[in-house]
């Protein structure tokens, strides 16, 4: 089975050695996304509401780009660094999905890149 890169105009470029998202089969493994503005390139301004809101239209960018769409999303892995913002990103969350949700994780970190406060990687299943 081959993979295919999948790469869209409407979610930030890669800022490393990676693809927005790849394609095996019948599954999308959807990079992280940080709050970048597709752009300028920069972080989003405002607060981790504004930041979360940025991710998550930036997946469903990409998962668009590849076909599918937040609802096949099947896996989530959220990365903050200030995890007394868990209740904040969660209201966001629930802006963009419906039941059955989407299995997640959601892990604090020391930092992420740009200085981002959330970071979110998701699977999708098409």
């Amino acid at each position: 089975m081959t993979r295919e890169t999948i790469n869209t105009d409407k979610a930030p470029k890669a800022i490393g050695p990676y693809s927005q998202a790849v394609r095996h089969g019948n599954t999308v493994y959807l990079s992280g996304q940080i709050p970048l503005n597709p752009s300028t390139m920069q972080i989003v301004e405002g607060d981790i509401v504004a930041q979360a809101h940025r991710v998550f239209m930036n997946l469903r960018a990409v998962c668009e780009a590849a076909g599918g769409s937040l609802d096949g999303i099947v896996k989530l892995n959220i990365y903050m660094t200030d995890l007394e913002n868990f209740a904040r990103v969660n209201e966001v969350m629930a802006e963009y999905f419906t039941e059955p949700y989407p299995a997640r994780a959601t892990v604090g970190v020391a930092a992420l890149p740009m200085g981002a406060g959330v970071e979110v990687e998701a699977v999708v299943g098409l």
